[in-house]
C-alpha cells in the first residue's frame, strides 16, 4: 500500500515522494501564526534537489521554445499561404503579427491568474489550448480561420513566456538564478530564428500546413514533459498545506491559514492592478524610454525574418529553405550573448560577496555593450548585404554580432526596470512586452515596403541611425539614473513626495517588515497595495504587486543581496 501511495504521488507531479512526509509532527507557523515552510523543508521549492529543479527549469524552457518557434515558424512559407488563399504576401504576414498580438495578453491575463491558481494549472490549461488551435491552424479552409487560429493560439501561448521567468523565480536564489535566466533568455532568441529555417525547406518539399504539423508533434512532445511540472509557487504550496492541516483536524489548528488566504486577496481586485498601473507606470521616464528602445529591438529582431529572405533569396538566387540558413548565425549570436550574461551574473556575485552594494544602474553594462554594438553591426550587415559581390559569409556575421548585442540590450534592460522599480517591477515588466509585443507585430506589415524603397544598404542604415540615436540612454542612465530614480513616483528609492502616498506606504510598511532568514525572500512578504476606483485604497495592509510573483521579478532578495 505504501509503495501504491509513493507511485500515486508521482503522478500529481511531486518533486518527491509521499513517504518522505512526515504528518505526525505539529505544523509549522510563523510569527504570525501563518502556515510556512519550516527551514529545510522538502516542500519548498528553494530546497529541492538542484538536479530537479534543473529539470523542471528544462521543461518550462520547453514551453517558451514552442512559443518562440511558432511566433515566426510561419514566415518561411509565406508564399505558399499566399498562393493558395489567394492573398498577397503581406497579408499572410498578419499570420505573424496576430500570433505576436496575442503575446499581449500573457503579462495582463495569465501571469495574474497564475498566482490566483498557481503556476501548473494555468500551463496545462493554457498549453492545451495552444495546441488545440494549432489544429485549427492546420486545417484551416481558408484565410479566416487561420487567422483566428493564429491570435488564439498566441494569445494562450503567451502564459510560458511571461510565467517562465515565474517559475525561475521560484525554485532558485537570485544569484543561482543568473544562469537559468540566461538559459531562458537565449531561448526568446533562438526560438524564432529556427523558425523560419525549418518553414523555408518544408516550403521546398511540402507546403504551409507542414510548418504547423512540426509544431503539433514539437507540442504534443512537449506536453509530456509538462504534465511533470510539479507546482512551484510557493504561496500556493502553503495554501494546499493550510488546506490539509484544516481537513486533518489537529487540535489547536482547525482555523490555520496560509499567509495569501488572510485578507481580502480576489481576482478582481488583482486585475485592477495588472489592467491599470502598468499604463500609468509607461509615462515613468526610465520606463518610457527602455519601453521605446526594447520596442526597436523586438522589431527588429521580427525583421529579419523579411530582411534575410530579401538579401540571400531574391537578390542572391537562394531557395527557401538554403536562403533562411543565415539565420543560424542569429542563433549563434544569442548563444554567446548568453554566455555574456553568465559571466556578468558571476562577476556580480562576486562583487555582492565581497560587501559592495550594486545599484540599479550597474545592470547597464549589458545594455551599454549592447548599444554600442547595435548600430555598427547594423551598418555592418546593411552595407555588405547590399552588393553581391560581397561573400555572404561576411553579413552573417555581422549578423551573429547583431544577434549578440540585442540580446545584451534586451537582459541588460530587464534587469534594470525590475532594480529600479522593485515592488512596482511587474506593472512595468508587463506594459514593456506589451508594447514591444505590439510593436514586433508591425514589422511583417511594413518591412518589404521599406527595403523595395530604400534598399538593403539605406533602409540597414536608417535602423542603424535610430540605433546609434538610442545608445545614448542606457550611458545617460547609468550618469543621470539615481537622479531620475529620486524624482520618480514609482522608484522606491529617493526622498519622497507629498503626494507619493502609495509609494511612502509601500516603503514604510516594507521598513517594518523583518524577513525571516529561513525562508525564501519572495515569499515572507507576498502581496500588494491596490488602489480602488476614486483613489480608494482597499487593501492597505499589502505593499507588493501582485503579480510580482507571477513574473518573478526580485523583491526582498534585491535588498539582501545588495542589488538596489
Amino acid at each position: 500500500m505504501v509503495k501504491l501511495v509513493r507511485i500515486l504521488s508521482r503522478a500529481t507531479a511531486k518533486p518527491y515522494r509521499t513517504g518522505q512526509l512526515k504528518p505526525n509532527e505539529r505544523p509549522y507557523l510563523n510569527e504570525n501564526g501563518h502556515v510556512d515552510f519550516a527551514p529545510d523543508d522538502i516542500e519548498n521549492p528553494h530546497n529541492w534537489s538542484r538536479p530537479r529543479r534543473w529539470y523542471v527549469t528544462v521543461c518550462a524552457v520547453l514551453l517558451v521554445v514552442n512559443a518562440t518557434f511558432a511566433s515566426s515558424s510561419v514566415s518561411g512559407c509565406l508564399g505558399s499561404v499566399s498562393e493558395e488563399f489567394g492573398v498577397s504576401e503581406e497579408a499572410a504576414g498578419l499570420t505573424i503579427t496576430l500570433f505576436l498580438l496575442g503575446y499581449c495578453a500573457g503579462p495582463l491575463i495569465f501571469a495574474p491568474l497564475s498566482e490566483f491558481y498557481g503556476r501548473r494549472w494555468i500551463f496545462y490549461g493554457t498549453f492545451l489550448l495552444y495546441i488545440a488551435f494549432n489544429f485549427l491552424c492546420a486545417f484551416a479552409p481558408n484565410f479566416g480561420s487561420l487567422l483566428v487560429g493564429r491570435f488564439l493560439s498566441g494569445t494562450f501561448v503567451s502564459a510560458p513566456l511571461s510565467n517562465g521567468p515565474g517559475v525561475l523565480a521560484d525554485l532558485w536564489g537570485p544569484v543561482e538564478r543568473g544562469n537559468a535566466m540566461a538559459v531562458f533568455s537565449c531561448m526568446v532568441w533562438i526560438g524564432p530564428a529556427l523558425g523560419p529555417i525549418v518553414g523555408g525547406f518544408l516550403e521546398l518539399k511540402e507546403n504551409w500546413r507542414w510548418s504547423f504539423y512540426v509544431l503539433l508533434w514539437l507540442g504534443g512532445v512537449t506536453a509530456l514533459f509538462m504534465f511533470t511540472i510539479p507546482e512551484t509557487f510557493g504561496p500556493m504550496i502553503l495554501v494546499h498545506r493550510a488546506r490539509r492541516i484544516r481537513r486533518a483536524n489537529i487540535p489547536g489548528y482547525e482555523d490555520v491559514k496560509a499567509p495569501v488566504e488572510e485578507g481580502d486577496r480576489t481576482l478582481l481586485g488583482i486585475y485592477k492592478v495588472a489592467l491599470t498601473r502598468p499604463w500609468i507606470i509607461l509615462f515613468d521616464t526610465i520606463s518610457f524610454l527602455c519601453a521605446v528602445y526594447m520596442s526597436v529591438v523586438y522589431t527588429l529582431l521580427y525583421m529579419l525574418f523579411t530582411i534575410y529572405p530579401i538579401v540571400f533569396q531574391q537578390r542572391r538566387g537562394w531557395n527557401a529553405g538554403v536562403g533562411e540558413l543565415p539565420l543560424i548565425g542569429t542563433t549563434i549570436g544569442a548563444l554567446i550573448g548568453s554566455i555574456i550574461v553568465i559571466f556578468d551574473s558571476k562577476h556580480k556575485a562576486k562583487k555582492i560577496e565581497g560587501g559592495i552594494e550594486l545599484k540599479p544602474e550597474d545592470r547597464l553594462t549589458l545594455a551599454m555593450i549592447g548599444g554600442v554594438g547595435f548600430p555598427i553591426a547594423m551598418f555592418w550587415f546593411a552595407w555588405t548585404a547590399e552588393y553581391n559581390w560581397i561573400h555572404w559569409a561576411v553579413p552573417t556575421v555581422a549578423g551573429v554580432f547583431l544577434a549578440t548585442s540585442l540580446m545584451l540590450i534586451f537582459v541588460g534592460y530587464l534587469n534594470y526596470l525590475v532594480d529600479s522599480y522593485l515592488m512596482y517591477a511587474a506593472s512595468a515588466i508587463a506594459v514593456n512586452t506589451v508594447a514591444r509585443s505590439a510593436c514586433g507585430a508591425a514589422a511583417p506589415l511594413f518591412t518589404n515596403y521599406m527595403f523595395e524603397a530604400l534598399g538593403i544598404g539605406g533602409g540597414g542604415s536608417l535602423i542603424g541611425g535610430i540605433a546609434a540615436a538610442l545608445a545614448v540612454i542606457p550611458f545617460a542612465f547609468y550618469k543621470y539614473g539615481e537622479r531620475i530614480r529620486t524624482r520618480s513616483r514609482f522608484a522606491p528609492t529617493g526622498p519622497k513626495k507629498p503626494n507619493d502616498e502609495e509609494a511612502q506606504r509601500s516603503e514604510e510598511e516594507e521598513k517594518s517588515r523583518v524577513p525571516r532568514a529561513d525562508l525564501p525572500s519572495d515569499i515572507s512578504g507576498s502581496s500588494s497595495t491596490m488602489i480602488g476606483d476614486g483613489g480608494r485604497e482597499e487593501n492597505r495592509r499589502e505593499s507588493r504587486d501582485d503579480i510580482q510573483n507571477a513574473l518573478g521579478e526580485l523583491r526582498d532578495e534585491n535588498v539582501r543581496f545588495g542589488l538596489r
